[in-house]
């Protein structure tokens, strides 16, 4: 990111841009942005390699089979109809490299195990003896079909590029052969992920992998992007409760169907906190996905995990529901308190801090002098912002005049104090009731 961003100790950054802390109050565009994008790094059978690519939900649904090389109901798309039951868009990332399938007449577009299922046809034109059909066949299903006179007329199309210095002869099937996905994928591959998806706006980012040095590098990152950098997005993995920081969330169950990764509830809850709104909680929220999940625990031990920092899932009645909204944040202090481990409160602020830093940097970055009026000017669009946080029930108690705007330790900055009360779901009842 071009911009400065992350949180300060003192005020001696250098590079432009929005520094904001959040501590808890001691005891004893004016516009907020959109919610719902993801980024996933994935092992695919086809795909376009070395390359972010951003897939929304409509997309996924409507050109599954040209993003992904599968239609939107196949298994092998399993995971991603999870994450897209909350999720708005996705930045995806193929992790994995092969070898492309291929026969005399073509080659397929990209890597994989999946170009191995792909046919060429080529019949006479019915109409035009002179002339031939060249199908492109997926799975026993035409997915294109050309007329053309000789190779050379022939156009690239979604699956396939053409051999052109080929000749046309009459095939009822050729197969494509020799797609391979590649060798394994290690944390070099994870690495390259993270250094590119770094430039992209995103609320949560998943990590499936179960290696305990891929989840780390996603720990790493994520702490970075949050203090550094100034993106306010939250990791998602599995198994990985010792992180002990708010913006990673660790998903505790597997799932029993077979094939499948272990880790694959991250699809899911990658998508529900993307997509859940500031004002909302995923605390007893319903499982719809498609996978089996592990729920065999007693009661005991979930209130153990949640006291560990675990994000569970656990079975009510006959459904799947979050057990609590909660990251892994554990160490709980005086200045940061055990709100922080509260999902939803991390949601909202990080939402005032994605927000504040867009305004800032859009509207007053090099256009708006540091002069009492402009001063003023970033106050009231700040009050505005919180105004739409408490109508919306994500604030309470808001109070104006607990916001200071004044001149930094230089002409160029502003300092800005800010207090703001978090509302929060409820989550339990303790009542009494008096017989008479």
């Amino acid at each position: 990111m071009a911009l400065g961003g992350g949180t300060f100790l003192t005020q001696n950054k250098i590079l432009p841009g929005s520094y904001i802390n959040f501590v808890s109050s001691q005891r004893a565009s004016a516009m907020m942005s959109d919610r719902g994008v993801v980024a996933l790094a994935l092992e695919l059978d086809w795909c376009k390699e070395d390359e972010i690519f951003k897939v929304t939900y409509e997309e996924f649904q409507r050109y599954s089979l040209k993003k992904f090389g599968y239609n939107y109901d196949h298994p092998k798309m399993k995971g991603l109809r999870d994450l897209f039951k909350n999720a708005r868009e996705g930045y995806f990332y193929r992790l994995n490299k092969g070898v492309k399938a291929n026969n005399k007449f073509a080659t397929a577009k990209y890597s994989g195990t999946r170009g191995n299922n792909l046919k060429i046809v080529i019949q006479t034109n019915v109409d035009n003896q002179s002339l031939f059909d060249v199908s492109t066949v997926l799975d026993n299903k035409k997915i294109d079909l050309q007329v053309v006179s000789k190779m050379s007329d022939l156009k690239d199309n979604d699956f396939v590029e053409w051999n052109k210095s080929e000749q046309l002869e009459l095939t009822a099937a050729t197969p494509l052969v020799g797609g391979t996905n590649g060798s394994n994928v290690t944390g070099a591959e994870y690495q390259k992920f993270l250094d590119k998806i770094e430039s992209y706006s995103f609320n949560a980012i998943g990590c499936l992998s179960t290696s305990d040095e891929i989840k780390n590098l996603f720990i790493s990152f994520t702490k970075r992007m949050r203090e550094e950098i100034g993106l306010k997005c939250k990791a998602i993995v599995h198994k990985k409760e010792s992180a002990d920081y708010e913006g990673i969330i660790s998903v505790e169950n597997t799932i029993k169907d077979l094939g499948e990764l272990e880790s694959s509830l991250v699809y899911w809850e990658t998508g529900a906190e993307a997509g859940c709104s500031i004002n909302k909680t995923n605390t007893n929220k319903r499982y719809d996905g498609e996978f089996d999940v592990n729920v065999d625990y007693t009661q005991l031990e979930l209130e153990e995990a949640l006291l560990a920092g675990k994000f569970i899932f656990h079975k009510v009645d006959d459904e799947v529901r979050v057990l609590q909204d909660i990251n892994t944040f554990t160490s709980f202090t005086e200045e940061k308190t055990e709100d922080f481990a509260s999902n939803q409160t991390i949601r909202v602020l990080d939402q005032i801090a994605n927000d504040i830093a867009i305004l800032f940097n859009k509207k007053y970055l090099g256009n708006i002098p540091n002069t009492p009026s402009g001063r003023v000017s970033f106050w009231n669009d700040i009050v505005t912002h919180h105004k739409g946080l408490e109508e919306l029930n994500a604030l309470e108690s808001f109070k104006p005049d607990e916001i200071i705007v004044e001149e930094g330790n230089c002409k160029k900055s502003v300092v800005v104090t800010d207090a703001v009360e978090v509302i929060n779901a409820m989550e339990k009842l303790y009542m009494t009731v008096a017989v008479k």
